[in-house]
């Protein structure tokens, strides 16, 4: 059974991003998750994805909670039936 987001939208997140930062960048990062009560380092790094992407306007509202509702694009509306 595959995962579900706070709003029930199943979870898929199946490629692994890895990089790089400095210290003073790692610990920028922090600095904003704990601000902002993160439950994880990827959840913030998604919500400022989602920031800096929600100047094209491709981003829905940010996600509460657990480290799966922190989303970065809009979701795609679903295709109807034929």
């Amino acid at each position: 059974m595959a995962e579900k987001t706070y709003k029930g939208n199943e979870l898929q997140r199946g490629e692994r991003l890895q990089i790089m930062l400095e210290s003073d960048e790692l610990r920028a990062l922090d600095d904003f998750r704990f601000a902002n009560r993160m439950p994880s380092r990827a959840a913030a790094v998604r919500e400022l994805l989602r920031r800096g992407l929600g100047v094209a306007g491709q981003v829905h509202n940010g996600g509460e909670g657990n480290s799966q509702s922190y989303g970065v694009l809009d979701p795609k509306p679903a295709r109807p039936e034929a």
